[in-house]
């Protein structure tokens, strides 16, 4: 016997009564069977509800043939009778997401002659896949114009039609569809066969944001939030770019200059510093001039300083040079000797210091998880 289903005559409701007409244990819990529910179960893009029957809980929702089953984490008893309670935030968050996604695939859908061909209502972001070319600049466009369609508060309307009823309908479907089709249209915005729940009125989504628009395939995907899902990220994103502008001494709507001009500035810093480095390098160079073989300690530095120390180094000294920055445990290293074959040495010191790393035949750099004293023994025994 198909289970009734209640979410499709009152998406609102909360808790509900119905008997038990089954219920087997499987994996991952117990599958239960109602003569009817107010669960929405997973289909059409939109995950299943959440909540309660009588003091178990729901932790999924499947249809079949159907015939609705509610995976629960307790067993229930063939034939009492049980309350059912919807976990709401849930539900509803999915009710705006989804009805928030039919208004921006509708009008995008209607602006590019394309088709919605991938949709994905996921714990975080919602994705839409469209076999357009579609720019930022117009998406941006449609979600202004999305928005001003949630502030007019549409109604909206849902039902089943069929036959002649169905054929007079222009209306969206990935698939050619017969007998009894649930339409759920937004009067100017979309009208599109879909099994999932929806809210009343456009005004309830509240607003919708697209996150961004990727190529994929031969289209795009799009990332949007719809509702409370779009208000919690504006409001974190508003907050962090806050705290931004109050570092730089900016106000929040000048925080990208702000940046900007930041970067500009410790641009110039870095290349200054660089052009200082590499003096300091040559001067230290020139003290090891004649040196023959020479062993470098320093404190921590980035890669590339060290391959310059050893680099500069290395062209003076008249034999091997080897730094070693950092401290021990976690020392970056460079290895250098002009003419020089250093790759069986490389290994070796990787073998006895703990290191990784390699290079070129006269030029190996890597990091060593050594202490001083051993990496000094190393060479002395060289």
């Amino acid at each position: 016997m198909e289970t009734k289903k209640r979410y499709y005559d009152d998406p609102y409701l909360k808790t509900f009564t119905a008997r038990v007409l089954s219920c087997e244990q499987t994996k991952g819990g117990f599958a239960v069977v109602l003569d009817e529910t107010a669960f929405y179960p997973e289909g059409g893009g939109q995950p299943a509800d959440h909540g309660t029957l009588g003091a178990v809980n729901v932790r999924d929702v499947h249809e079949k043939n159907g015939v609705i089953t509610h995976l629960c984490d307790g067993a229930l008893e063939p034939g009492e009778t049980v309350r059912g309670s919807i976990d709401w935030a849930r539900r509803f968050d999915h009710m705006q997401q989804h009805s928030g996604e039919h208004i921006c695939s509708g009008m995008i859908c209607a602006r590019f002659g394309c088709d919605n061909v991938g949709f994905h209502m996921g714990a975080d972001v919602v994705t839409i896949d469209f076999n357009a070319d579609i720019t930022w600049d117009t998406l941006m466009e449609l979600e202004a114009q999305a928005n001003r369609y949630l502030y007019e508060d549409h109604p909206i309307d849902i039902g089943f039609h069929r036959g002649a009823e169905l054929d007079a309908i222009d209306y969206r479907s990935k698939k050619p569809l017969d007998g009894d089709v649930r339409i759920v249209a937004f009067p100017g915005a979309d009208c599109c066969a879909c099994c999932g729940t929806h809210v009343a009125r456009s005004g309830e989504v509240g607003i919708v944001k697209f996150l961004s628009c990727q190529r994929f395939r031969e289209g795009v995907r799009i990332e949007l939030l719809c509702g409370a899902r779009a208000y919690r990220y504006l409001s974190a994103v508003w907050e962090q770019n806050l705290r931004v502008a109050q570092s730089l001494s900016a106000k929040p709507t000048e925080s990208a200059k702000a940046v900007a001009r930041m970067e500009a500035e410790l641009g110039a810093l870095k290349l200054r510093a660089a052009q200082l480095e590499n003096e300091v390098f040559a001067r230290r160079a020139e003290r090891y001039s004649g040196a023959g073989n020479v062993l470098l300690f320093e404190e921590d530095m980035s890669p590339d300083s060290v391959r310059k120390l050893c680099d500069a180094v290395m062209q003076t000294c008249g034999g091997r040079c080897a730094v070693f920055a950092g401290s021990d445990g976690a020392w970056k290293y460079a290895l250098g000797e002009p003419g020089g074959d250093l790759r069986a040495l490389v290994k070796q010191l990787n073998a006895a210091l703990t290191g990784r790393g390699g290079g070129k035949p006269n030029f190996a750099q890597g990091s060593a998880a050594a202490k001083r004293s051993e990496v000094e023994a190393f060479f002395a025994g060289l």
